[in-house]
């Protein structure tokens, strides 16, 4: 500095430049963050601190300006003042322009990756419904060769259901002869029956007439011989 030496005059404007250097390398920082939002917040709050401490310390250089007795001090005082000033305000465009190049670049790269999400995601849903599509197939597959079992299974079950109804049907066609056997047998039966009581009558009354008869030929005689004169 053009001033004579003072030690808080030292000091100020080396803790000026240490705050100028460190809000230099926040604001390339910002440049060069890749994302996310959140970083990008913090790397603000941190320059907004340091400009912050460096307005303050310009504020004190400015004082110290004013309580110099050498006009010469105070001139080249203000005057390294009011460059330290022109180098903030130059410090807080380039701030802002860091700013928004490093949003539009995470805007670019949130954009990239919602379209690499969304493809993604749809390769996904595509998988996802190739899947389902795939074990909805084999769900209907399996139901329709249960379906196809149960009805064999119904189909043998009727065929032996036919094949009992036929044997039974058989079976009782065989009794329904059996039992026309029997009842034309029984028919027989009782004709013969009836034949043999008519039979039995009829030669009970031959049988009846015979002996009236021989009662009668008997009584004849017996009153022939014993009554000759009647």
């Amino acid at each position: 500095m053009a001033y004579s030496a003072d030690v808080h005059v030292r000091i100020c404007g080396q803790e000026i430049i240490k705050y100028d250097l460190e809000i230099k390398a926040l604001i390339q920082d910002i440049r060069d963050c890749p994302g996310p939002q959140s970083t990008l917040l913090e790397l603000n709050s941190q320059v907004k601190e340091k400009f912050s401490q460096l307005r303050l310390r310009i504020q004190d250089l400015e004082q110290m300006a004013r309580e110099q007795d050498r006009e010469t001090d105070r001139l080249a005082i203000q005057a390294e003042t009011e460059s330290q000033r022109r180098q903030m305000l130059s410090n807080r465009t380039a701030w802002r322009k860091a700013i928004v190049a490093c949003k539009l670049a995470i805007d670019n790269m949130e954009k990239d990756e919602l379209l690499r999400g969304g493809e993604n995601q749809s390769s996904r849903q595509r998988r996802a419904t190739k899947e389902t599509l795939v074990e909805t197939s084999s769900s209907i597959t399996e139901s329709l060769m249960s379906i196809s079992r149960m009805m064999a299974e119904q189909v043998n079950q009727s065929e032996d259901t036919i094949s009992t109804l036929a044997t039974s049907s058989r079976t009782v066609q065989e009794t329904n002869e059996e039992f026309r056997n029997m009842t034309g047998t029984i028919h027989l039966g009782r004709k013969l029956i009836l034949k043999y009581n008519r039979r039995e009558l009829t030669d009970k009354l031959l049988i009846f007439l015979a002996l009236a008869l021989f009662l009668a030929t008997v009584l004849y005689i017996l009153k022939k011989r014993l009554f000759p004169f009647i």
